[in-house]
């Protein structure tokens, strides 16, 4: 299997349990917040849906762009040759601000966004039948907080992403399971 597979099936596995993690929630549950800055279920897969979307479209954009000879990202960056991990350890805050674009802002029932954010596969899966394992190490569009990546570490900051959030809507169910119990208490 290519590299370029292996990520997306990296990607398409993450979704995938993403999603699952979102069955336990009813709609008043999805739109419960332990806090009034938290994020609820719905506006958390909302933010994944635009984050991812853009993300997607910028490096389709790139990649043509790069074809073309009308787009370059090339040159040395902090980022080349690191992990995604490692990446987001030393470019994010613990709590960071979500650019704009990505922000949540519809609100709506979460079996729209999650069906929205389960459609992105595809568009990724079709971006991914034009990108060669050679383009893997080429710059792709900056990211807003963490500046040049590889088209392969853009790939690799969606799974990390997707997981990323899917932690948060763990953490969810169990302070809303806690709320719960000392209500029932």
């Amino acid at each position: 299997m290519s590299a370029t597979n292996q990520l997306l099936q990296q990607v398409a596995m993450a979704r995938r349990q993403y999603i699952a993690s979102l069955a336990d929630f009813d709609e008043q549950q999805a739109q419960w917040k332990p806090s009034p800055d938290s994020w609820n279920a719905v506006e958390i897969t909302e933010h994944l849906f635009w984050a991812e979307q853009g993300g997607i479209l910028g490096m389709w954009k790139t990649l043509l762009g790069i074809r073309a000879g009308t787009v370059s990202y090339e040159g040395t960056s902090s980022n080349d040759g690191l992990p995604i991990d490692e990446i987001i350890r030393l470019t994010w805050q613990e709590k960071e601000i979500v650019p704009a674009v990505a922000a949540p802002r519809m609100g709506g029932p979460l079996g729209f966004w999650s069906a929205a954010l389960a459609g992105l596969q595809s568009s990724l899966d079709a971006f991914g039948e034009l990108l060669t394992d050679e383009e893997l190490s080429m710059k792709a569009h900056p990211h807003p907080i963490s500046g040049p990546m590889t088209f392969g570490q853009r790939l690799e900051f969606l799974r990390f992403h997707i997981d990323r959030h899917r932690g948060q809507v763990e953490n969810l169910k169990m302070a809303r399971t806690m709320v719960a119990g000392t209500v029932d208490s």
